[in-house]
């Protein structure tokens, strides 16, 4: 699981929680869950519900309403299988600025617990792959509050990273933008975290879970049966090498150390090109 990076964290976000939780008229009654290093703290409350706590820098985080989960709830239609918020509170901390949410309690764990990228296959049944085809294409047709992925972060890293030019994102689509194995439940699938969907190429949301998937060579290749008809088109191609290089900027940083060689690999083998030793630095 993960864990606050630093007991200072671990303080400012249990305070934060247990604030939350009084404002919204509940209380924490379960096990806290840690997101990625301590930026978000959850629990189940006494209320039957899930209270999610997000802790951004005040200097980085628009002064704005929370455009995640809140607009989803407006905009996005129950056939996406997601949880519905029911509160939303957010404060200024000095520094910090916080979020939280009340939503629907899911019962049914992630399928990655520890890391993004898939490390075992799950043996999810084909009722899993049929809700996750109807909520994205159901995600599809929403209006985004954002456009996620930007042309000027792809012209920027694609020659870093992926060693060419990068291509002009002419076709995309509302997609929740961060589709991967820590935000995918085990059946019945929900998909969670919507603090990023938006505007997006089209093939970046399945692209983006199949290049999670490369350790696990048949739940990659299901992602392809799956979505080949978005994959396997000029434009999916565009949204998997988008995917690509956001993983390899990640493994420059010192993420994916195990997953890394298979993404210069995947990379290779679409582009043409080796990837650059800078999107290397973790595996070397």
């Amino acid at each position: 699981m993960y864990s606050p990076k630093d007991e200072i964290t671990r303080a400012r976000m249990e305070d934060a929680l247990n604030h939350a939780a009084a404002r919204l008229s509940t209380a924490a009654t379960g096990t806290p869950a840690w997101g990625w290093l301590g930026r978000t703290l959850g629990s189940r409350t006494e209320g039957g519900h899930w209270l999610r706590v997000h802790c951004g820098e005040a200097a980085k985080t628009p002064a704005t309403r929370n455009e995640g989960i809140a607009l989803a709830e407006e905009r996005v239609s129950d056939k996406v299988s997601r949880p519905h918020l029911h509160d939303l509170y957010r404060w200024d901390g000095g520094d910090y600025v916080f979020e939280a949410e009340l939503i629907d309690y899911i019962a049914q764990p992630v399928i990655s617990p520890e890391t993004p990228d898939l490390t075992a296959d799950p043996g999810l049944p084909d009722s899993w792959w049929v809700t996750l085809r109807e909520s994205l294409d159901a995600l599809s047709t929403a209006e985004p509050p954002r456009e996620t992925i930007r042309q000027s972060w792809a012209d920027r890293v694609f020659p870093e990273f992926l060693g060419i030019p990068a291509p002009a994102i002419t076709e995309r689509v509302t997609g929740h933008a961060d589709l991967q194995w820590a935000n995918l439940t085990h059946d019945p699938l929900v998909l969670l975290d919507w603090e990023r969907w938006g505007a997006v190429p089209v093939g970046y949301d399945p692209a983006m879970l199949y290049v999670n998937s490369l350790r696990v060579p048949a739940v990659a290749h299901r992602i392809r049966t799956e979505f080949a008809h978005v994959l396997d088109t000029p434009a999916g191609r565009i949204g998997e090498q988008i995917a690509l290089a956001e993983m390899l900027q990640a493994v420059g940083r010192g993420w994916y150390v195990e997953l890394a060689p298979l993404l210069r690999q995947r990379a290779e083998k679409l582009t043409g090109v080796r990837p650059p030793d800078s999107a290397a630095a973790s595996s070397s």
